[in-house]
């Protein structure tokens, strides 16, 4: 009888052991893969992040949308050195002056310093925006290693940083670029499920940040606040202590920035608000149908990774249904709107690349295959995009950029320079630094007035008749006329007569459509 005690209790202690050690192998496990064990893991990830996103920004050399230039930059510029061109929404008050004061701080610096040349105002811009985001990538890689397993947050980074579409939009100096770094950052500190990084303020504050730079940027975080609102034990607290605070600081500080900047009582988001919903400004811009997002917009931005995605949600949707529904929210309200563009939805693709990792995670025998293909697409986008589409708008900027010398003497004729092109197809001055004369046709949108044409339309419906009428005579003729291949054939008689000869080409796209040419000409008169 004792000799069978004795041996189930030794039976027992066996087993007691093999749990214990089974037990200490998790921990030590999971302590490798805890983010508390990660001082040298952290700083391998930082210098990563950062020498990634630096290649990153001097390997986009290309144009995407007129707003990386005209809503940032360009009003940078005109901030510092007092000349430029500000578009019709600063004149309408509809656009804030936080975002581009962080440029003008970096231009005044320089030109304090003595140090602004044309290729630091341009590039130094770009550089802040990759150093920005290459720390949301670091923060977003340890948010997902507080979340799931080593294997889970690898894939899931890989599948985040060989993202073709982040690679093309993350260094421009675009407002929505910002707004995607900044909902990263914010991620990082919101109290998803599991996460044990959260801090309602900081997360508040990143969230209001990025509402300033761009208030359409509330479309993303509705659902989350509301999340958070819901599952929050103390409400009250929560709306008290920290909403109100932040929510009201933020505005009064943007505010105050736009009243001095604007010279006059300014509130933007009202004005934004305003223009947007009431009066429908951005329509005037194109209107693609409610499905658009659905059937185009997202599988474009999502690219190699939607399969991935699509699989992704079917293994985590329980897991993660808050930010699925973050997705889903942004991509129906915007859906809404009749004006439409891929960059708007830029914001959701940290989130859905959460559901890319954990498919690819758990592909096992396909996964080596899986990788391999998508970072093959996804590279060649990205270089395609990033080196060559589009790149001749800039191009053409840095050929213009040479008559500046001519500009600062005194011998005419002085440089005067016409861009025969869609509105806003080029950055300006911020693009030259020097203030010769140059002018584009304008295209501010309808705000009520009877049978109203914007200059760019009318020039387009008979360019011949609009040149004549314009120059009347051969003095007040420009010395430069800069246009798409697509219009040499229309004003050809105008320039033979005039004595314009081409000096120059620049490759612009192999996807030439409607105005827009598949090459820049420069013709000087003479």
């Amino acid at each position: 009888m004792m000799a069978n005690i004795r041996s189930r209790l030794q039976f027992g202690n066996k087993v007691a052991d093999v749990k214990l050690r089974k037990r200490k192998s998790q921990l030590y496990s999971k302590e490798d893969e805890s983010p508390l064990n990660n001082g040298e893991l952290r700083a391998k990830v930082v210098v990563f992040s950062v020498v990634f996103r630096l290649i990153n920004c001097f390997l986009v050399q290309t144009s995407f949308v007129p707003d990386e230039y005209w809503q940032s930059v360009e009003v940078s510029h005109q901030m510092v050195f007092n000349y430029g061109y500000l578009t019709w929404e600063w004149k309408a008050g509809i656009r804030g002056f936080s975002y581009p004061l962080l440029f003008a701080f970096i231009y005044k610096i320089l030109h304090l310093l003595n140090c602004d040349s044309v290729y630091l105002l341009i590039w130094l811009p770009r550089i802040l925006q990759a150093l920005l985001a290459a720390f949301a990538d670091v923060k977003f890689f340890f948010l997902i290693r507080t979340l799931e397993s080593r294997d889970v947050a690898k894939w899931t980074f890989f599948c985040h940083l060989c993202s073709w579409f982040s690679w093309y939009c993350c260094t421009r100096t675009l407002t929505n670029s910002v707004e995607t770094s900044v909902t990263c950052l914010a991620l990082f500190y919101f109290p998803l499920p599991g996460s044990k990084t959260h801090s309602s303020k900081t997360y508040l504050s990143l969230v209001a940040f990025a509402v300033i730079v761009r208030p359409t940027a509330l479309i993303v975080w509705f659902p989350l606040l509301m999340y958070h609102f819901w599952q929050e034990d103390n409400k009250l607290r929560l709306i008290t202590h920290n909403l109100i605070p932040i929510g009201s600081l933020a505005v009064v500080i943007s505010t105050v920035i736009d009243c001095i900047f604007y010279e006059k009582w300014t509130v933007v988001q009202f004005n934004f608000l305003k223009f947007n919903v009431f009066y429908s400004v951005a329509d005037f811009y194109g209107s693609h149908p409610w499905h658009w997002y659905i059937t185009q917009g997202f599988a474009v931005i999502m690219g190699p990774h939607l399969p991935l995605f699509v699989h992704g949600c079917s293994l985590a949707f329980k897991r993660y249904k808050i930010l699925l529904a973050a997705v889903v929210w942004t991509v129906a309200v915007y859906s809404l709107l009749p004006h439409k563009e891929f960059r708007f939805i830029y914001p959701v693709l940290p989130l859905c690349m959460v559901f890319c990792g954990t498919s690819l995670a758990n592909l096992k025998a396909w996964r080596r295959a899986a990788a391999f293909i998508l970072l093959v697409s996804n590279v060649a986008a990205a270089l395609y995009t990033g080196l060559v589409h589009q790149r001749g708008t800039l191009d053409v900027m840095s050929h213009l950029q040479t008559l500046c010398d001519l500009s600062s003497t005194s011998a005419p004729p002085q440089p005067d320079i016409l861009f025969l092109m869609p509105c806003h197809s080029t950055p300006f001055y911020s693009h030259v630094h020097c203030p010769m004369k140059m002018r584009f046709l304008e295209c501010p949108p309808d705000l009520g007035e009877e049978d109203y044409v914007d200059e760019a339309d009318r020039f387009y419906d008979d360019p011949l008749r609009w040149l004549r009428t314009s120059f009347p005579y051969k003095s007040s003729l420009p010395t430069h006329l800069v246009l798409f291949d697509v219009l040499e054939k229309e004003i050809s008689v105008f320039l033979k007569v005039n004595h314009f000869v081409r000096t120059a080409e620049v490759f612009h796209t192999h996807f030439p459509e409607g105005r827009v040419g598949g090459s820049i000409f420069i013709y000087e008169r003479h």
